[in-house]
């Protein structure tokens, strides 16, 4: 009943695999790093199973064939649908060892189809006894010669994984995904992994998250500052798959500040050079009038009639054409759009960090871009005032940025407030702090206590309006949110309901059990200590009443250390609306306590 199955012979010789991709997502900036390429044999047939497929060629010495004929496939799926980041395709490292092996194979298949070295990712499964290190070492080293970034695959699954780890030193190191399931709940689990992202960050090297499914994992991988996430979360393995992650996954791509609502970051208008533009039918000889004229202009952009940047004119190529035999001749009376070429074009308020990556990925780091403004053209940015930008930046990032959460400081939150009032813009103020966090730290440990840290701040963006509202870290368990939104009462209570469903997994089962700790209190009393709560208390300043941050903040502390007289989560509205007036001081009853 089985003879009419396909074989590992019938699978090679009519090229019997299909290739599926999975996107990876970088979690820092919210956006696609590249797919990875799976394959499949024939429908209907125990061969569609990866595993078997790749066992029956190993049993009969065709895996080299079949890995290179996966590998053309993968390849060419890729470059047909031009898919944006890299291309990760799975190396057997058996098949290194093999007599039929052909060095080279790879970069003649990404040759024919026009892919960079650059952009793809060999990876190393560790899924074998005994390995072969100087092989493994060998081969490594002529991949990168070649121009590819090298990935352990499934590291923890196997056998040999820290050493392989530190023999062939890769640019990426893929989590298996054992260890990702359930990480939000197993405190091992999460404990192993932040060892894994430790160790990448002293070796320079990107962690990968597989097997992300919900949501919890996703956020906390994000709280263990993993890079990189892949799993059925971000999109199943599909032979088209998306191109865009949702942006409600990720809820503004990072765990600090991210949006409008403040940016460590400049719009790429900061940089906005005026350049004059030429409309598409304009002459080549007028182009090359302009050039002649003006001796320091090295690009002219190129328009349409609706003034849409379609293309520029660099001078070197320019004239290389035009300045050539019968140049003037042949394209003087053409119209410049014959000459013209791509140019990236980015919105004027497209952060700077966004435009470095778009310019990374594209590889057109030498040139000048194109500033628009709602789709027409506004003016030229320079990639040297690019680089220099995003290095300030980052000297402001390490400055004033919180170094546990990435999120605003003081001075960022001071200027936020000032800048609002001077606006007379009205907005409420949260000022949040966790109730017992000091006996959870005396009994959890510092390391333990941060991951808290992470989570509250974690929560706290997840929940805020990105197009309004601002996250901010004073430091320690407390932090700030300035809220503009109408909506902010349900904001800050479904916050605290995430909360609760979190805190519980903070804890032992015993602990969990009888609903908190104990320990000394600062007495040095063994006291009983509930769970942790978190207490927010909100103020709503009046601008015409608040003379700077200093009116602010004191009506914000105020309105906290009222909500922590509430027992539990709470939240709590403070009626002042500016300066510390006795006769000001009613207020409302808790506006949520649970």
């Amino acid at each position: 009943m089985f003879s009419n199955l396909p074989t590992i012979d019938d699978v090679l010789r009519r090229e019997q695999v299909e290739t599926v991709l999975q996107p990876l997502v970088d979690l820092r900036a919210g956006r696609i790093l590249g797919y990875e390429a799976l394959s499949r044999g024939p429908a209907d047939s125990p061969l569609h199973n990866p595993l078997v497929l790749f066992d029956a060629a190993t049993e009969q010495g065709r895996l080299v064939e079949l890995e290179t004929l996966c590998r053309r496939r993968a390849i060419e799926a890729f470059s047909a649908q031009d898919l944006p980041g890299k291309l990760f395709v799975n190396v057997t490292p058996d098949t290194l060892l093999q007599e039929d092996f052909r060095p080279g194979i790879t970069r003649e298949l990404m040759r024919r189809v026009g892919v960079p070295a650059e952009r793809v990712v060999v990876e190393l499964t560790e899924h074998f006894p005994n390995p072969d290190y100087d092989v493994l070492r060998r081969a490594t080293n002529h991949y990168r010669s070649m121009g590819f970034s090298i990935a352990i695959d499934d590291l923890g699954a196997g056998y040999a994984g820290l050493r392989l780890w530190s023999e062939l030193r890769p640019d990426y190191v893929k989590i298996d995904k054992h260890f990702i399931r359930g990480i939000e709940q197993d405190l091992v689990k999460r404990e192993f992994v932040r060892s894994i992202q430790e160790i990448a960050t002293g070796l320079g090297c990107v962690s990968i998250a597989e097997g992300v499914e919900t949501e919890g994992e996703m956020r906390a991988i994000r709280s263990l500052d993993i890079a990189v996430g892949q799993g059925y979360l971000f999109g199943a393995p599909a032979s088209a798959p998306s191109r865009h992650v949702p942006p409600e996954l990720l809820h503004g791509g990072t765990n600090g500040a991210s949006g409008p609502r403040f940016r460590l970051s400049d719009a790429v208008t900061s940089l906005l050079r005026e350049a004059p533009a030429v409309g598409s039918e304009t002459r080549v000889e007028a182009v090359g009038e302009m050039f002649r004229n003006a001796g320091g202009l090295d690009t002219i952009p190129v328009v349409d009639q609706v003034g849409a940047p379609t293309g520029v004119i660099r001078r070197s190529r320019f004239m290389d054409v035009f300045l050539s035999p019968y140049g003037r001749d042949l394209h003087g009376r053409k119209p410049v759009r014959s000459l013209a070429e791509p140019a990236l074009v980015v919105e004027h308020d497209t952060p700077v960090e966004a435009v470095s990556q778009q310019i990374t990925d594209g590889g057109g780091g030498e040139h000048d871009f194109i500033i628009a403004r709602n789709g027409a053209y506004l003016g030229m940015g320079a990639v040297m005032d690019l680089l220099r930008k995003i290095t300030d930046l980052q000297i402001r990032n390490a400055r004033y940025a919180n170094p546990l959460t990435q999120l605003p400081g003081n001075v960022p939150i001071y200027d936020f407030i000032d800048d609002l009032l001077g606006r007379r813009a009205d907005f409420h103020i949260a000022y949040c702090d966790l109730d017992h966090f000091k006996p959870f730290n005396d009994v959890y440990g510092y390391s333990q206590g941060d991951e808290v840290i992470k989570t509250v701040a974690a929560l706290l963006v997840e929940h805020m309006d990105d197009r309004l509202d601002f996250v901010g870290h004073i430091g320690g368990d407390d932090f700030i949110i300035i809220l503009r939104g109408t909506d902010w009462e349900e904001r800050c209570r479904a916050l605290l309901d995430a909360f609760a469903g979190e805190v519980g997994r903070l804890y032992s089962d015993e602990d969990r059990r009888q609903g908190g700790i104990r320990c000394e209190d600062r007495a040095g009393n063994e006291t009983f200590f509930p769970l942790l709560s978190l207490s927010i208390g909100v103020a709503h300043p009046d601008p015409e009443r608040c003379d700077s941050h200093h009116d602010v903040a004191a009506l914000a502390s105020e309105a906290k250390h009222q909500a922590k007289r509430q027992p539990g989560n709470s939240l709590f509205r403070d009626r002042r609306r500016g300066g510390p007036d006795p006769e000001s001081a009613r207020s409302e009853r808790p506006a949520h306590s649970a």
